[in-house]
């Protein structure tokens, strides 16, 4: 289960654990986005701080159908306490953004592998 909260603008937002340059994990607060597919973006002066590596450049519809070019970077995420390796676009958003594209688990994919001989 993912724990989050409603603000009082009605949004809920949920915590992500990024992990920056110094080994740290850094708390922050992303609003859940439902017409966004993809897991997390992050304004680009938050992935700065955390010292994440940039990656290139990917495109990106947005939902009224204007496409834009966004920055990519490298972070780590500690997800459900599985520390991930994930692209993260930058956004001009000024809150962190978590979509509707939660990254899988090893443990849960492992738990529904099976051996067939």
């Amino acid at each position: 289960m993912i724990a989050g909260a409603v603000t009082g603008d009605r949004e809920i937002v949920i915590q992500v654990d990024a992990l920056a340059a110094d080994r740290s994990f850094v708390s922050i607060q992303a609003v859940v986005d439902t017409g966004f597919n993809g897991f997390v973006t992050l304004p680009l002066d938050v992935l700065n701080a955390l010292g994440a590596t940039a990656a290139g450049t990917r495109r990106a519809e947005l939902g009224d159908g204007h496409v834009v070019e966004l920055g990519v970077y490298f972070l780590k995420i500690n997800w459900r306490d599985e520390v991930r390796s994930c692209a993260v676009p930058s956004f001009r958003s000024r809150a962190p953004v978590c979509g509707t594209a939660l990254p899988k688990l090893k443990k849960k994919e492992e738990h529904w592998h099976t051996d067939r001989a």
